[in-house]
């Protein structure tokens, strides 16, 4: 984890909303971390293509989570993974 973390920034999930706020972090190599904590079954969009939704958060602040939605080839292979999963 070290070699894969060398030179990047660890930024929290629950701080990602302040930290968008304050600093470009298009211009930063970071990384972020979450936990699956709720599924939403899913769900078709207007040009009927399936879509998932993830609440992630870091578990250090449950009221901070950051929804992910997931489409094309990313929601067919991963749209199974278990809740709870990191």
């Amino acid at each position: 984890m070290d070699r894969k973390m060398a030179n990047r920034k660890l930024i929290r999930l629950s701080q990602l909303k302040s930290k968008l706020a304050v600093e470009n972090l298009e211009e930063i190599d970071w990384v972020t971390f979450g936990v699956i904590v709720k599924k939403v079954t899913p769900q078709s969009a207007n040009n009927g293509r399936t879509f998932s939704i993830w609440r992630l958060n870091d578990l250090r602040d449950l009221s901070q989570c950051v929804s992910l939605f997931l489409f094309g080839e990313v929601h067919k292979e991963h749209w199974k993974t278990d809740q709870g999963t990191v």
